[in-house]
C-alpha cells in the first residue's frame, strides 16, 4: 500500500497572490512556518523551514516551480506521532528518517479565487511512517486553513498553537 494523501481548499484571492503566499518566505512565515522560513521557493533551491511543533529546522529541496501553477518539494520524512497540541514542549518523539517525501502543491484558478491542492507521498510502508504521514497531513490541512484565514481576514491561526 502506498502511503500518500491530498488536502485541498479554496482561497478567495487571485492565483498569483496565493502562489506568492507560499513562494515568498516572509509571507509563508506570517501564517504557516511558526519558526520561520528562509529562502524563496525557486527551482533548484534548498530552503529552510522551522516549526514550533517539531524540533529544529528542515531542509526543503525545491524540485520544480511552475509560477502560479505548481511547486514540487522534497523534504526529510519524519516518522513519529502527530504533535500533541496540549504539550508545552516541542514534539520530539520519532526521528527524521533517512529518506525524503515529495510534496506537490498545485494552484488552480476557479470561480471566485484559487483552489490549492497539496499532496505528499513517498513514505515507507511501516507503522512509524504512517504515524508521520498523519502528522504531515494534519500540518498541510492546517496550512490551507491558515493561509485562507491570513489572506482573506488577516488572522494568523497558528500563532500560539504550538509553544
Amino acid at each position: 500500500m502506498d502511503i500518500k494523501f491530498r488536502v485541498a481548499g479554496r482561497i478567495s484571492k487571485p492565483v498569483e497572490e496565493v502562489f506568492e503566499a507560499v513562494a515568498d518566505p516572509d509571507k509563508l512565515s506570517a501564517y504557516f512556518t511558526t519558526g520561520g522560513a528562509k529562502g524563496r521557493l525557486e527551482e533548484g533551491a534548498t530552503v529552510m523551514w522551522e516549526f514550533h511543533d517539531y524540533p529544529g529546522a528542515f531542509e526543503v529541496q525545491v524540485i520544480e516551480v511552475v509560477p502560479n501553477e505548481r511547486i514540487v518539494l522534497e523534504w526529510p520524512a519524519y516518522e513519529s506521532e502527530p504533535p500533541n497540541v496540549d504539550s508545552a514542549e516541542a514534539h520530539d518523539e520519532g526521528a527524521e528518517a533517512d529518506y525524503n517525501t515529495t510534496v506537490t502543491m498545485t494552484f488552480k484558478e476557479v470561480e471566485g479565487g484559487t483552489l490549492v491542492e497539496i499532496a505528499e507521498e513517498g513514505w515507507r510502508n511501516t507503522d512509524a511512517a504512517r504515524r508521520g504521514s498523519y502528522g504531515n497531513c494534519m500540518g498541510w490541512s492546517q496550512m490551507v486553513c491558515a493561509m485562507k484565514a491570513w489572506m482573506e481576514y488577516g488572522i494568523n491561526l497558528r500563532e500560539g498553537l504550538y509553544k
